[in-house]
């Protein structure tokens, strides 16, 4: 049998999907920022925010995507807006812009610095231009992003706000052929700490970790795993990606948003500094 045997096909997002939850800064007047929104994890993020009836800026350098985005919100009748904002997380000044945008768009409160890439080789044979490209979207925009929004969340009335990262798995511990991203989760975890120790109890910092996530990067990856260990596509999905895992499928990116929502809602008050860990297992247990 091969890969196809499996639906590796993201699945439909639907408002069943979504968590809502009752609180008093959801709402239109209160902003969140959305990075890599044209996509994936992102995207849900994005509509699972407006859904909430916030104010969204999707940044992304995919502007098809972001259309998307908004496109899919629209159909769902979320009550909040989506701003595309196209944004080259690599240039200083794009980033610094979207911000400003948001900003002016309301009361900013919220980031989720979602946008992420991949690259599988072994460190030997791993191109440095990559592994800056990683590095540069994965741990250098964050702390941009965060630099430049800390000082509007901490404008707002009371001071309340968060910046949730998306981390992984793979920042807390190691596997072959993905050095850069291993490292950049690794540096991310550091920036979500160093958040929280700066935000005064008011602007929180928290992180997700997930396993595997079915996404377009997810199912892209597959095909290069395979190459590069010279096992057959199906191998990779049953023995590496889910082969240490408990719980025996993949997370939808309607899941792991919904994370994001409860971090910055009322509920997540005292998740600050640390990490949401929804992994089935993957880094808790083993045989």
């Amino acid at each position: 049998m091969s890969a196809d045997d499996f639906d590796l096909s993201q699945p439909e997002l639907t408002t069943e999907d979504l968590l809502v939850l009752d609180d008093p800064r959801f709402g239109p007047e209160t902003v969140a920022i959305v990075t890599g929104a044209a996509s994936g994890i992102g995207r849900a993020t994005a509509i699972a925010l407006a859904a909430n009836g916030l104010t969204v800026v999707a940044a992304d350098i995919d502007e098809a995507g972001l259309d998307e985005t908004m496109a899919k919100a629209a159909d769902l009748d979320a009550p909040g807006t989506i701003h595309a904002v196209p944004t080259d997380l690599t240039d200083d000044a794009a980033v610094e812009g979207m911000v400003d945008a948001a900003a002016e768009a309301g009361d900013l409160r919220y980031v989720a610095n979602v946008a992420g890439m991949q690259h599988i080789a072994a460190i030997p044979d791993f191109p440095m231009a990559k592994y800056d490209l990683l590095l540069d979207i994965m741990l250098r925009a964050p702390f941009l992003v965060a630099k430049l929004a800390m000082p509007h969340i901490r404008a707002t009335d009371d001071g309340v706000g968060a910046i949730g990262n998306m981390s992984s798995v793979h920042g807390r511990y190691a596997t072959q052929d993905k050095a850069a991203y291993i490292t950049a989760k690794h540096g991310l975890n550091g920036l979500t700490r160093s958040i929280a120790a700066e935000g005064e109890g008011t602007l929180r910092g928290f992180s997700v970790s997930v396993g595997y996530v079915l996404t377009p990067l997810m199912v892209n990856q597959i095909e290069d795993t395979a190459e590069e260990r010279g096992i057959s596509e199906r191998e990779v999905v049953e023995d590496v990606m889910l082969g240490q895992a408990r719980t025996k499928e993949m997370m939808t990116p309607a899941e792991v948003a919904n994370l994001f929502v409860f971090g910055f809602s009322k509920h997540g008050k005292h998740l600050n500094g640390g990490d949401m860990l929804h992994d089935g297992g993957y880094s808790t247990t083993y045989e």
